[in-house]
């Protein structure tokens, strides 16, 4: 076996890359490791692109693989790995955006990078197999303009001062307080994903400068790696135009350009690329070449139109100015009283319908995976059916793009939800994409919202999303050599697909719960995301003002078709006496009462039912783990008669015995002459002994002429 290693210090820890002939069918191959983690990470093209699809074909996966963690997962049934979890489908995303702009997209064969966990430690995996996955396509002979460096920027709650390459076993609740991905190269920054808990935009600012400075350190390492043993980069030249394409282009498409600018700006722009189209297989039936080339010219003459117009005159192609937030509206609840809350919101042609549903502490979602293990009480997810675009298609499973964006959503408003012991419910909100022209995961943030107020969720304050555009001048990318550029608040279709950057920012007014930043050149300065963070700001604040018109706080009731949850907080010695033997007692409560009981560990109980089930229920457990004191007085009932007196049950929970002496103020002969079995008497509490858990009972003490002396 062939190794060679290469070490790097950085963020306090040490990064080994080993190269080894372990995978040397790759064209690209390298085990990255830290603390005791390992990724492997391979990339491959393939032979040609004859059988390509039109479009760059790169596929990325991140593959979790049990034995990482040390576990036999997965279910009773089948103990192996199967569909990728959420954890994986999201790092593929991460490595995915990280990657994806550097590659010449005029390449038509398929590219795969395959990211394989091999052992987790304390090193985060996701991070190395971005670094690691940068690594494998630098040293291949694949085109590509990195390597590219990321790293892990965060604050751990109660702290103030940022640091790099934290990591802690992700569970069901948030770990930090500032949890950053940050990936760049040459000193820009091509990818951010964040969740925080309402940060300002200065310590924003500050956390990328911090990830800048070790991204730089990495990007440097692996550049003298690619240097002493990178093959040698194919020659994948650009397919040149044809003339005769170029020259039907400005005949037939060049004079109706004009035509995409406008509020119908992105049926315009299809309609004159299936036009475009109609002409090409018209004009080039035997000419494949210019057939093939033809969509990426239209897709070029469109970009260099909408950049021209935002640069040179300000101009957007539906006419807003480049700070304006297209029209809104806020709607809260209506649907119908059966959901315990739903918000509607519109921004433009984006609607979005967010429904809540609440339940109880065991609706919970459970995580047990390779990385992940915990539990969930809030949970946001994403649809985006084919006819929000006006499009058919199939439906059923969950694409990697509905995952993404539901997962963004459900960071930015993580950071605003109750505490579990003000507010025990499990709360998942699913956001409908009914209809869509850029920027729906921005939407589904704000419909959520409004959906939580509108079901009564007492959270911490509202929170908007927007999503941030960006025109660089053409060929001028990231090295900003001038400040050609423009900036434009709530990009829509067109400006998302030919624009050069989708930063997507949510907030509350107090500050930041989640970023994420999409580009499509080779990277971005720090300089201009900054600007950008208080562009986001201003229309933020825009949206909260109509979102606060339409509800301002929670509604001081939940819907009557919500489960209610009562809490009660018992001994944990008491845990025993409520679940009882094999669960004999608290599945009594359950079956008479309805109601769900979740018990944990520390002594808190929750109870989940409608009324009256749930009162009923959590009195029954107040009756089993009643602590009895002395003077108490209570109607029991005789159970057992002894030749020393009798025993009387005065809870659910506990009996005491009543002393012949303490049946009447008389002399009594025999129980039996005054008391049988299932008897209701008053009793009263005379002495407890809590070691022995003997309860003695006093009924003359409680009433003293309940029995006349026997003649």
């Amino acid at each position: 076996m062939k190794i060679k290693e290469y070490e790097l210090l950085v963020g306090g820890k040490k990064i080994t890359a080993v190269f080894s002939d372990l995978a040397e069918q790759a064209q690209g191959s390298v085990m990255l490791k830290c603390d005791d983690t390992v990724v492997l990470a391979t990339a491959c093209m393939s032979k040609d692109g004859k059988d390509n699809r039109g479009f760059f074909n790169l596929t990325v996966e991140y593959l979790e693989k049990f034995y990482a963690s040390g576990g036999i997962l997965g279910s009773q049934f089948m103990r192996r790995e199967g569909r990728p979890s959420d954890k994986a489908i999201l790092s593929s995303r991460v490595i995915d955006r990280t990657i994806r702009p550097l590659f010449p997209h005029h390449i038509k064969n398929a590219v795969q990078v395959i990211t394989t966990v091999l052992a987790v430690g304390k090193s985060d995996p996701t991070i190395l197999a971005v670094n690691a996955a940068s690594l494998s396509i630098a040293v291949s002979p694949i085109p590509w303009g990195g390597p590219v460096g990321a790293v892990h920027v965060g604050r751990n709650f109660n702290e103030t001062e940022l640091s790099t390459n934290l990591y802690t076993t992700p569970s069901g609740e948030p770990s930090y307080a500032v949890d950053l991905t940050v990936c760049g190269r040459d000193r820009t920054i091509n990818m951010i994903e964040a969740m925080t808990f309402e940060i300002s935009e200065d310590e924003f600012a500050k956390a990328l400068a911090l990830a800048e400075e070790e991204i730089t350190a990495l990007e440097a390492w692996q550049k003298k790696i690619v240097e002493e043993i990178g093959k040698e980069k194919l020659d994948m030249p650009e397919p040149k135009i044809p003339d005769a394409v170029k020259e039907l282009f400005e005949a037939e498409i060049a004079p109706k350009l004009p035509s995409i600018f406008g509020s119908e700006s992105k049926s315009n722009i299809h309609a004159l690329e299936d036009s475009w189209k109609n002409l090409v297989e018209e004009k080039f039936k035997e000419d494949e070449l210019s057939r093939a080339v033809a969509g990426d010219y239209f897709e070029e003459k469109i970009n260099d139109v909408v950049h021209e117009a935002a640069l040179a005159r300000d101009e957007r192609v539906d006419g807003r100015a480049l700070d304006q937030v297209r029209a809104l509206e806020a709607h809260a609840g209506g649907i119908s009283p059966s959901l315990h809350g739903s918000g509607i919101f519109y921004r433009g042609e984006t609607h979005v319908l967010s429904v809540l549903t609440l339940g109880g502490p065991d609706d919970a979602h459970a995580l047990d995976g390779m990385e992940v293990k915990g539990k969930k009480r809030f949970m946001h997810h994403y649809n985006f059916p084919p006819y929000s675009v006006g499009e058919t298609g199939r439906l059923g499973g969950i694409n990697r793009r509905e995952m993404g964006h539901g997962f963004l959503a459900e960071k930015a408003l993580w950071p605003i939800m109750p505490d579990k012991l003000d507010f025990p419910y499990t709360m998942r909100v699913v956001s409908e994409s009914l209809s869509s022209n850029g920027s729906t995961s921005q939407a589904s943030i704000c419909g959520s919202t409004i959906a939580l107020l509108d079901g009564g969720v007492p959270i911490k304050a509202p929170v908007a999303g927007i999503a941030m555009g960006l025109m660089l001048a053409q060929g001028q990318n990231s090295n900003l050599k001038s400040k050609n550029y423009k900036i434009l608040t709530d990009i829509q279709g067109p400006e998302d697909h030919h624009g050069d950057m989708d930063f997507k920012i949510a907030g509350t007014r107090n500050g930041i719960t989640a970023v994420q930043l999409d580009i499509k050149v080779d990277g971005v300065p720090k300089e201009i995301l900054v600007e950008t963070l208080s562009a986001a700001k201003k229309a933020r604040e825009e949206i909260l003002d109509v979102i606060e018109k339409e509800i301002a706080k929670p509604r001081a009731e939940l819907s009557p078709s919500a489960p209610r949850i009562l809490v009660i907080r018992i001994k944990p010695d008491q845990i025993g006496l409520v679940i009882g033997g094999g669960g004999k007692t608290v599945n009594a409560i359950r079956d008479k009462t309805g109601a769900e009981i979740t018990i944990e560990d520390d002594g808190t109980v929750y109870v989940t039912g409608k009324s009256p089930g749930a009162e009923q229920a959590l009195e029954m457990i107040k009756d089993l783990t009643r602590e009895i004191v002395v003077g108490e007085s209570f109607e029991g009932e005789v159970v057992k008669i002894l030749e020393i007196g009798a025993v009387v049950k005065i809870t659910g929970a506990a009996d005491g015995l009543v002393h012949i002496s303490e049946i009447a103020p008389f002399r009594v002969a025999r129980v039996t002459d005054f008391l049988k079995e299932g008897m209701k008497v008053p009793v009263k509490v005379v002495a407890v002994d809590p070691e022995r858990g003997r309860i003695s009972l006093s009924i003359k003490a409680a009433k003293p002429d309940l029995f006349k002396p026997k003649a």
